[in-house]
């Protein structure tokens, strides 16, 4: 039982921290990518079909 007084807490500092990290790529702006997608499908590079 003496574990559990050490693991909950490194535990949810871990989990804090990833998610501190997580709203810090958020409010940077690292996901988007509003004209990505419109120029990646009228492009031929990214086909269905693979070349031999």
């Amino acid at each position: 039982m003496n574990v559990l007084t050490w693991l909950i807490p490194v535990s949810l500092l871990l989990g804090g921290l990833g998610l501190a990290g997580f709203v810090w790529t958020l409010r940077s702006s690292q996901y988007d990518d509003p004209d990505g997608d419109s120029q990646r499908i009228l492009t031929n590079d990214w086909d269905d079909k693979p070349r031999p």
